[in-house]
C-alpha cells in the first residue's frame, strides 16, 4: 500500500530515495544551483507529498496538447447520459448496413426509449466478447452491465442524419471497468460510420487507440502524478513522479 508506505517515509529521519552506488551523496543545496540533466544520489527527509490522498494522483493527460485534466466523477458522466435521454433513437438510424439495433421502452415512469446498435462483422453479429455495441438511453448503471458482457460500448445519440458521439465531457467509449476519454481541445469528432472501417477488417480487434483514430478522438491517457518535498540540512528540493 503505496501511501501506508509513504507514512512510513515521512516517520523515518533518513531515506534513500535514489539507488545510484556508483555516486557519492550530493547536498539538496548543490543540486539545486545546478543545470539539469545530472544524476545524483541523495540522503534526505520526506517533508510532506501531495495530494494526500491516491486518488486524487490519477489524471488524465494530452499528448498532443500536454494538459492535464482531472478524471470525472461518475455523477457527471450520469448527468450528460440523462440528458442524452431525453432525445428518442431515432428510427431511420436503426439496423443499417453495418450494425443491427434493438429498442424498447422502459417499464419505469419516464418510460425512455433505449436503443443498442449492435455492429457487424461480415454482415453477421460477433461474440458478445468480441462485440462492440453502441447504446442510446441508457443509465450507468445499465451501461456497466453492458461493459461485463460484451467487449466495447459506446454511448451514443440520433440527430436528423446519423449518430454521434456524446460530449467529450464523457467518455467516448468503455471496455470492461475502463473508461476512455478524449481531449476536447485537440478532438475533431468524425461520423460514427467510420468504425465500419473497423468492423471491415479480417479480424476486428477493437483497440480503443484505432477506434479513437477512426472516430477523430485525441485519446487521452491515464498518468499518475504526486509531488514530494525532499529536505537536509542544505535545503529543500521539490520531486515530481510522472508516469503512465
Amino acid at each position: 500500500d503505496l501511501e501506508l508506505d509513504l507514512q512510513r517515509c515521512q516517520q523515518l529521519s533518513v531515506t534513500v530515495l535514489t539507488d545510484h552506488q556508483d555516486l557519492s551523496n550530493t547536498e539538496l543545496k548543490t543540486i539545486t544551483n545546478s543545470t539539469a540533466p545530472q544524476q545524483y544520489r541523495i540522503r534526505a527527509k520526506l517533508r510532506t507529498y501531495k495530494p494526500q490522498k491516491l486518488h486524487q494522483s490519477v489524471k488524465l493527460h494530452c499528448s498532443k496538447c500536454n494538459s492535464l485534466q482531472e478524471v470525472p466523477y461518475g455523477d457527471d458522466f450520469d448527468f450528460i447520459l440523462r440528458g442524452s435521454a431525453n432525445t428518442a433513437p431515432n428510427p431511420e438510424l436503426q439496423s443499417t448496413s453495418w450494425y443491427e439495433s434493438v429498442t424498447w421502452t422502459t417499464q419505469d415512469q419516464k418510460q425512455r426509449e433505449i436503443a443498442i446498435h449492435f455492429v457487424k462483422h461480415d454482415e453477421m453479429l460477433q461474440h458478445p466478447e468480441d462485440t462492440l455495441l453502441m447504446i442510446e438511453g441508457g443509465t450507468l448503471k445499465e451501461i456497466w452491465k453492458l461493459t461485463k458482457r460484451f467487449k466495447c460500448v459506446i454511448p451514443v445519440r440520433s440527430t436528423e442524419d446519423d449518430l454521434e458521439l456524446l460530449d467529450l465531457s464523457a467518455p467516448f467509449l468503455l471496455q470492461g471497468n475502463v473508461k476512455y476519454y478524449g481531449c476536447k481541445q485537440c478532438s475533431t469528432p468524425k461520423p460514427i460510420k467510420g468504425l465500419s472501417s473497423i468492423a471491415a477488417e479480417q479480424q476486428p480487434s477493437w483497440e480503443p487507440t484505432e477506434i479513437a483514430q477512426v472516430l477523430g478522438i485525441e485519446l487521452l491517457q491515464y498518468v499518475f502524478i504526486m509531488k514530494f518535498t525532499l529536505v537536509d540540512e542544505t535545503g529543500a528540493l521539490n520531486a515530481y513522479l510522472f508516469d503512465y
